[in-house]
This record gives structure tokens, C-alpha cells and sequence, in this order.
């Protein structure tokens, strides 16, 4: 059965609007719970990110309000600054009305300035539980007049560690506000808070996805013994050449170190973690989106508030914990209809976790080889051909063709084109790419070649005694 946004219950202006931005047909979580959210039901939601839920609690909301009352009538609470700030740009756009004020809460943004927007009138706040508290224990933020409750991400809140945080909130709100859970899985603390909290709630629940979409091209690549993942990585991310790829990783220093040696590499990339204030997630997100950065390193929490339309490539740099977390990080490329690849590292004590990967997708992952010297040669004389051919149709030729006439009365034509081409391609190879250590000449095998201390591979030596007389100095 199709829904339309009227069928549900919601105004023909509301849905006008709704079209106007690009929004024609409710999905399945909105159809689910917006129909109990009207009428006034408490709910709980099972949806994983990107499935519509923030539409789904505040298209209801938006709908009831009063914006004739500058009271805070509806509070909505979210694990992260960045999905704080997602929910509060969805709602600003869901409603054309100049009068509806919404005021995001986080920490990290002067408390003053949230405080006097808070006494001009706020109809709608998006916060953080630890910004909340501040708010409510200075006495600046009352919650006598919420009419509506909504925890966005339960889990990542239990994850967090701030349930105890939304306890004490929920415990100053009216107990005949309506309250509504959303979370991608159900927990039994999260299912304890909902007994508690919620009155006689309804359940809405989306099927969670059992396997990877088959539009994502999955690839495991095994570090060779010895090699460190940032050795490995780099010359599959020349291979490969990403548009814009989020690398995810488990440490706000694995974020730091890597983004440093990619840096230093010669690669547009940069780091998203707890670590960065809000001004600076905020501009790094805006550049990412502008494709001025190519590449993001990002922690799992941070990557929360992280959403990027055509990511060309997901790469595990380190395997997350859960199975589930492995497919809600891949399905952030392959999307819209589109081809993606999800590329993971894969080290010795990581083979327990691919197998758990490969059972819970259905298929067995695709095993990449570490790229050699000859084959990245090749892709960059493949893309240096195709962008010659561009050069060739364009306009700028003639500023360069005195320059050959020049030439060609000592130097072949051919030489000239080919000295030429040599200059381009060493002015757009990485840094990485031009010390002959760090080339691979041969595929190494699964168990890999050791390293040198300058980074350069052997094979691993034989287990027999050598007489220390005959042993070249430079191995002793």
C-alpha cells in the first residue's frame, strides 16, 4: 500500500511544503509512527539511521505546536552535538512558518548566548543531555510546558553513558507529556527506561538489515605480517583513488596518527573526532561536503553526525566490534541508487570478526591483494592518457604551442611529448609514491613480507644459525 504525507493524518499545507523540498512519499518509519504520534500515543521506534526517523517524531511536532506561546513545548534529546545540529536543520526545513523558533543545545557553543535566546522564547529544543542539565540546574531552561519528549539514538545514549543524564531530565518533564524512543536497537536498559517512562507505548519497528546492500562492493584486504595498516592502506587508496571516502577507525589518536601520515603523503584528508571543538567539525564537515577534503578519519561517534551524499568508499581501517555497526557503516556509500565500495583492513587477530561479517552479510567478502609498484604505475598513465585527452579538446593549447615550435628544431616531437607528460606525472604523484621503499614490486602474500626499519620488505629469514662473521654488517 502507498501512504501520502495527507493519508497520514498530516495539513495539505504540510505537505505542499514537504513536496517543495523534495519529500514525496513518507518512508516506512514515517508511516508507522506519525499516525500514532497525532494521535497522541507514546512510541518506540526501531529504525537505523537514515531510514526517515527524524521526520517520523518531528513532523507531528510541528503540526500541534502553538507557536503563539513562546514557551519550550517539545525537547528533543540527542547523544552528539552533530546529530543535535542534523535535527535541528531537518526541522528548520520541514516548516516554513518565520515564526517556529528552534534552539539547538550542546556544549562546546556559549551557554550565554543559548540562555538569552532561551528568554526572547523557544518553541522547540534540540540538545544534548549534559547542556540540558546546565540549563535546568541554572533555571534557565523550564519544561512545565512540554507537551512532547523525544530520545533520538537511545542507544548511542546508552553507549555514551547518559542514561542516568536522561533519567533526571524525563524526571522534570510533566508526566502528561507525550513521549517518544527512537533507537536502532532495543536494550534491555532501554527497554527498562521505556517501561518507566513511557505510558502504554506502542512499538513501531522497521526491519533491520540482515545483510549489506549489493550495490556496495565489499573488498577485505590482509595486512601482511610485519606491515603496519597505514602501510597498507596507502597503496590501496592510490589504486583505488576515492573521490570521498570516510576511513573509520576506533581512537581519537589512531584518527590523529593516521590523518598525519596521509597528510604527509600528500593526500587531501583530514580528522573528525571528540577531540575537535564544534566550530571545527562544523567547518571540516561543510569543506567535506564542498569535496575541499576528500577524505574524513572519523571515530565511530563523531562519523554520527557525518552524512555525505555519493561517498564514493567506506573504509574499516579498524573492524568495529558488532556486526550491525559494520553494515551501518558501509551502507553510508552505495546509496541513491548508486555503486560503492567498502574497503577493510583485516589483521591477524581481526579473522574471528570477518568470519562473524561474512555470516551475518550472507557472502563471503572479496579478497583484495596489496596493489604493486607496476599496477598503480599503470592506473596513473590510465589517468594521465584520459586527462591528456581533455587537454586536447580545450582552448589553452595555443598559449603553449611556441614553446614546441621551439623545441622542435633540436628535440622529436615525440621527445617533447613525452618529456612533458613525464612532468605531469611526477608533479601529481603522492609523496609517498616517489621513495622507492615504499613501493611494492611484488604482491606480498598473506602472511607478508617483514619490514626493514626504513619501511622496505625482506622475506623473512630462515630460523639457522649463521656464523656472525659472515653477516653482512648492515643485518647485524
Amino acid at each position: 500500500m502507498t501512504f501520502s504525507f495527507t493519508s497520514l493524518g498530516l495539513s495539505e499545507a504540510r505537505a505542499h511544503h514537504l513536496e517543495k523540498i523534495g519529500f514525496t512519499a513518507p518512508t516506512a518509519i514515517q508511516s508507522q509512527a506519525i499516525p500514532h504520534l497525532l494521535s497522541g500515543r507514546d512510541v518506540v521506534g526501531l529504525a537505523q539511521t537514515g531510514t526517515g526517523k527524524t521526520a517520523a517524531f518531528s513532523l507531528p511536532i510541528l503540526e500541534q505546536i502553538d507557536l503563539k506561546n513562546p514557551t519550550v513545548q517539545a525537547l528533543i534529546l540527542t547523544p552528539t552535538r552533530e546529530l543535535a545540529m542534523q535535527v535541528y536543520q531537518s526541522i528548520r526545513n520541514f516548516s516554513d512558518d518565520r515564526r517556529l523558533r528552534v534552539l539547538p543545545t550542546y556544549g562546546g557553543q556559549s551557554i550565554e548566548l543559548q540562555i538569552s535566546k532561551l528568554q526572547r522564547g523557544v518553541h522547540i529544543v534540540v540538545g544534548t543531555p549534559g547542556r540540558v542539565l546546565d540549563l535546568l540546574k541554572r533555571g534557565d531552561l523550564r519544561l512545565n510546558n512540554v507537551n512532547w519528549f523525544v530520545l533520538d539514538e537511545a542507544d548511542e545514549m546508552l553507549n555514551m553513558g547518559f542514561i542516568q543524564d536522561v533519567e533526571r531530565i524525563l524526571s522534570q518533564a510533566p508526566p502528561e507529556r507525550q513521549t517518544a524512543f527512537f533507537s536502532a536497537t532495543m536494550e534491555p536498559t532501554i527497554r527498562e527506561l521505556a517501561a518507566k517512562f513511557l505510558r502504554s507505548p506502542v512499538t513501531v519497528s522497521i526491519e533491520q538489515p540482515k545483510a549489506a546492500p549489493t550495490r556496495i562492493n565489499q573488498v577485505a584486504y590482509t595486512v601482511p605480517r610485519g606491515w603496519t595498516k597505514a602501510r597498507a592502506l596507502q597503496p590501496i587508496m592510490e589504486l583505488e583513488d576515492p573521490e570521498s571516502a570516510l576511513i573509520f577507525v576506533r581512537t581519537r589518536k589512531t584518527a590523529a596518527d593516521l590523518t598525519r601520515q596521509l597528510q604527509a603523503a600528500g593526500y587531501s584528508v583530514d580528522e573528525y573526532h571528540g577531540d575537535l571543538s564544534q566550530a571545527q567539525r562544523e567547518r571540516l564537515l561543510l569543506r567535506f561536503r564542498q569535496r575541499q577534503v576528500r577524505w574524513v578519519v572519523a571515530t565511530d561517534i563523531a562519523a554520527r553526525g557525518l552524512h555525505v551524499e555519493d561517498l564514493s568508499h567506506v573504509v574499516n581501517f579498524d573492524l568495529p566490534d558488532s556486526v550491525e555497526s559494520y553494515v551501518h557503516r558501509i551502507g553510508r556509500t552505495g546509496r541513491a541508487g548508486k555503486e560503492g565500495t567498502a574497503i577493510s583492513l583485516i589483521s591477524p587477530m581481526d579473522r574471528r570478526k570477518l568470519r562473524d561479517i561474512e555470516h551475518h552479510v550472507r557472502q563471503r567478502l572479496e579478497q583484495g591483494r596489496i596493489p604493486t609498484r607496476a599496477e598503480i604505475e599503470a592506473r596513473h598513465l590510465v589517468k594521465l592518457q584520459s586527462e591528456l585527452k581533455d587537454a586536447l579538446a580545450g582552448d589553452r593549447l595555443a598559449s603553449f604551442l611556441p614553446i614546441v615550435t621551439n623545441l622542435s628544431e633540436e628535440y622529436d616531437m615525440r621527445a617533447i611529448a613525452a618529456a612533458a607528460l613525464q612532468m605531469a606525472y611526477d608533479a601529481t604523484r603522492p609523496a609517498w609514491t616517489r621513495q622507492e621503499q615504499n613501493w611494492v614490486d611484488e604482491a606480498p602474500a598473506n602472511d607478508g613480507p617483514r619490514l626493514r626499519g626504513d619501511g622496505s620488505s625482506r622475506p623473512k629469514p630462515k630460523p639457522v644459525k649463521r656464523d656472525r662473521r659472515s653477516t653482512p654488517s648492515h643485518q647485524r
